[in-house]
This record gives structure tokens, sequence and C-alpha cells, in this order.
């Protein structure tokens, strides 16, 4: 269907401006009169959504839309639609009560949208970047079952749990991510600094120097020498390695690496298998059929490597086989929620026994996020240490030698 940009003012007089798409002007007349708001000028036009008079760098500073505007949104239409609020007013009062310009731009869409004859699934579908797949599939169930307020709040629990989660895992990994650049940063200044003051002194001794003090004195004038090589490599290898995980065997092998780092990797495989069983819940709570659920539950995983064992449980659930079974296939999970699905699925009860299975791994990693200083600080110290030891051994031991050597016999 066409596009027509329109012109109009509303019962306070204000003149309003948009696009909306329909099969003829006199369609979108009469959207605009349902609407309470009078047509002033209507014309075809080929941009989707009108920019509003915004300049190119008003809109290049404007903020994107963030997960907590989606959650908020979710709760608000809950809320809405259980009091039994119309959704196109429901809309209209979110949309002039959005603090992100970007999200007010978002909810205007979504109703001439709706005005149009779209389903609110199809509407929210044109924004992909701001609604997920899983967002998606849980209100095209909420409309197909008539429980369209429930699935928002379960959406808006979702989102919750999901952004603590997230936050939790940045927070765990914050204090070892500072230390490590801590030490680049350390090792950087005494090679560019520190060990060529030293090295000029044992130059003018001219004696014998121990092989560690070699070592770090070849290493330093490399470093000096070569730095813009080096700074050089350095940037294409960070550009090289963002380009190869952004490939899909390079995401894939980056997110199973993850998993093995030490203490970190414990964490992230926790709380996205907790994310897992909570959409998982989630999903078979509304209805959504089990090898639906898997397909939809595969998207929010954020990780390419689980989203493959979660893949090939979907294909084992297909072909008949258990969801016990393809769970002990997938190779991730512990033999204590092996259990609990095996359980859950004898009982039919599978949404709440993968909601306790969440609530498990959450405190499992509300626990490790706890301790995570204590297990850390050791690794952490024995790095301080051996870099210590060899900055000690390679600057100490000349002058060491060089003393015993002046000592009379």
């Amino acid at each position: 269907m066409p596009y027509f940009a329109y012109k109009a003012r509303n019962a306070r007089g204000e003149l309003m401006q948009g696009v909306l798409e329909a099969p003829d002007s006199g369609a979108v007349a009469d959207q605009l009169f349902n609407t309470g708001v009078t047509p002033i000028e209507i014309t075809v036009t080929q941009k989707r959504v009108a920019d509003d008079g915004e300049g190119w760098w008003a809109r290049l500073l404007e903020k994107k839309v963030t997960s907590m505007d989606v959650q908020l949104f979710s709760r608000q239409l809950y809320t809405l639609l259980k009091s039994g609020v119309p959704i196109m007013r429901g809309l209209a009062g979110l949309q002039e009560s959005a603090v992100s310009k970007s999200f007010a731009k978002v909810i205007k869409d979504l109703r001439e949208s709706l005005d149009s004859g779209r389903e609110l699934s199809a509407a929210m579908r044109r924004h992909p970047d701001v609604f997920t797949p899983f967002y998606l599939s849980m209100v095209r169930v909420g409309e197909m079952t008539g429980r369209l307020e429930d699935v928002f709040l379960r959406l808006f629990d979702h989102l919750e749990f999901d952004r603590d989660m997230r936050e939790r895992v940045k927070t765990a990994l914050r204090y070892p991510s500072f230390v490590v650049f801590a030490m680049i940063a350390a090792m950087v200044v005494v090679n560019m600094f520190v060990i060529p003051a030293f090295a000029g002194v044992f130059a003018s001794m001219h004696a014998e120097l121990p092989l560690m003090t070699r070592i770090l004195i070849g290493t330093s004038s490399f470093t000096v020498r070569y730095w813009p090589v080096l700074a050089v490599v350095t940037v294409a290898g960070t550009l090289g390695f963002r380009s190869w995980i952004r490939t899909t065997s390079g995401r894939y092998r980056w997110d199973k690496f993850k998993l093995t780092i030490p203490v970190a990797g414990n964490i992230i495989l926790k709380a996205t298998l907790a994310r897992f069983a909570r959409s998982f819940a989630l999903s078979s709570r509304s209805g959504v059929p089990i090898v639906q659920a898997l397909t939809v539950v595969s998207q929010t995983v954020d990780n390419a490597y689980l989203s493959a064992r979660v893949e090939q449980m979907r294909d084992g659930v297909e072909r008949g086989d258990s969801i016990l079974r393809t769970a002990a296939a997938a190779g991730v999970f512990t033999p204590v929620v092996l259990q609990m699905i095996a359980v859950g699925e004898e009982s039919g009860a599978i949404d709440d026994l993968m909601d306790e299975v969440a609530q498990m791994y959450e405190r499992e990693v509300d626990y490790e996020l706890k301790t995570l200083s204590a297990q850390i600080e050791p690794i952490m110290i024995v790095f301080l240490g051996i870099m210590v030891l060899i900055l000690a051994l390679g600057i100490f031991l000349p002058i060491w030698d060089l003393g015993k050597a002046a000592l009379p016999h």
C-alpha cells in the first residue's frame, strides 16, 4: 500500500504531521477523523517515517531506545490493558508521556500501523532493533490467546530479570578487566620509560649482564623502536577480531571459548542457562508449543554455542525424543537440573520446574558473584608476583653483581 504524508489539527488546534499507510487518501482521512484529528492536507509520499522537521545533526545525537524503555513500556501497557483502557488510547498516552524521543517515535509508528489495520505484533515487527524476536513471538501468542495483558506482565518480569542478570555479569567482569588493563599499562610504562633508563646505566658500566636483564633490555629496545608498528598491529588485530566474531563461525568459537575462562566462564554459563530456563518457563506457561518455544528461546540465549545446543534440543524434540533426553545430549546441564526436567516432564509441570531451575542458577550466580573477589585475588597476586619477580631479577641482579665486584676481597 502507498504512504501518505498528512497535516492535521487535533482537538486543541495544534498542528500535527505524520505518515500513514493506506489504500487511498480517503482511508487516511477516515483514520484521522476516527482518532479525533481533522486533516488539512494529504499527499502521496515515498517516505515511511516523517522526519518531523528535525535536522540530521539532531537525529544523529538522538539517544537510542534502551531495554529499560521497552521494559517500562511493557509494564505500563499491562496496567492500561488490565484497567480496560483501549489500546489506541493507551498508546497515545504513552507517546505523550514518553521521556525518550526515539521511543515516542516508535510508539507513534505503532499507533499509525494499528490505524492502518495491522496487528500489534506486526506493527512491532517493523522495529527489529527495539523489539526482539522473543518479544514479538510472545506478543503474537498473547494476541492469539486473548491474554495480551498477562503476556506484557510476564515480558516485564522477563526483561527485568534479563537486565539484572546482565548487570551482574558485567559487574563480575569489571574488576578482573580493570586489573588486567592496569597490568598491561604498567608493563608498557616500564618497557617504554623505566628499563631504558636502567639500560643506559648498565651500558656505562661495561659489565656482563645476566640473561634476564638482557631479555628485558632487548624487549624494551624493541618496544621503544617499533612502538608505532606495535600500535598499528594492535589496532588492526582488535578490528580483525571484532570482524571475526561477527561471523557465524567466529561468534560460535568465541562464545564457546568464553565458557572455558577460569571463574568468569562459570558465571557466564550459569547466568545464560538461568535466562534460558526463565524464557522457556515463560513461553511454556503462555501456551507456546514446546518446539516453537525452544526455537524462540534459542534466540534469547546471548551465546552462539549455547544457542546451538538449544536448537539441538529442538531438533531432538521434533524427532520425537523427550526433553530429558535432548537436554542430556546437549551436555550443558548438571545432573540435578536433568532430574528436575525429568520430574517436570513426567508430571506435566515443566514450566514450574524450569522456573525452579532458573531460580537455582540465579542463586548460584549470586553466590559466585559474592565470592568473586576471593576467587580472583589469588590469581591476580600470582600474576603480579611473577611480573615483579621478573623485573626484580632483571634490574637488581646486575646491580647486586656490580656491588659484590666492587667490594674489597
